[in-house]
């Protein structure tokens, strides 16, 4: 019975990308449902009403499903999609995991800046590492997140950690151990996954050099 509980309770933590075929847990994927009127809705936080869509979070994978008209195969019927809906996706993973880091910092269990996220790291009651995905590389670096690297987010900008905090920017924060930073843990991946891309595109433009110049004088030959 024990076996078939834990079959029962994995099944249950996976869903089957539409475009892929293939089942992963949910915390890797982005689950839509269409409104009444047809219209696709990404449903980011899992608690819309109506028979889930599951997209694996990755930009690719999501545009796609918007360009094999995959949403409609998958609910069978004609549906319409908003525009630039992996954008909105995006936006809505941010804004998601934004106000989860605000929500940890006005209950107390969020500190920005290096001091005070390296003096939080040190006492051991941190949950999670928090750093801007275009901060310094080198800086980041001499702070560890407390255990393993999977409890180091980078994928907000430094100014959307600062909108956590009422900020500006922040390079450098953590969270408390305890429910919301287990909860950013999970969710964070989807947003990294979805900007991947992205990124590696922009890290290859800053590492690529610089085009050389000829002489002055020596012409094209």
């Amino acid at each position: 019975m024990s076996r078939g509980g834990r079959e029962k309770k994995a099944e249950a933590s996976e869903r089957r990308c539409i475009v892929s075929g293939e089942s992963r847990p949910v915390s890797e994927l982005v689950r839509f449902v269409v409104a009444p009127e047809g219209m696709v809705v990404p449903d980011v936080a899992g608690r819309l009403p109506g028979r889930g869509i599951w997209v694996t979070a990755e930009r690719g994978t999501l545009e796609k499903a918007v360009r094999t008209n995959a949403f409609a195969r998958a609910a069978r019927r004609q549906v319409k999609l908003p525009e630039g809906l992996v954008d909105l996706v995006e936006r809505l993973l941010v804004e998601r995991l934004v106000g989860l880091v605000s929500l940890a910092r006005k209950g107390g269990g969020a500190v920005a800046g290096y001091e005070k996220t390296l003096a939080l790291l040190g006492s051991g009651r941190a949950g999670a590492l928090l750093q801007a995905s275009d901060g310094s590389p080198a800086q980041k670096a001499r702070l560890r997140p407390p255990g393993g690297e999977e409890r180091r987010i980078e994928c907000l900008t430094a100014n959307e950690l600062g909108l956590a905090f009422g900020r500006e920017n922040v390079i450098h924060a953590a969270l408390v151990s305890g429910g919301l930073a287990e909860r950013v843990v999970q969710e964070a991946p989807r947003l990294a996954a979805l900007r991947a891309r992205r990124d590696q595109a922009s890290r290859h433009q800053e590492d690529a050099p610089a085009p050389r110049r000829p002489h002055a004088g020596t012409g094209d030959r």
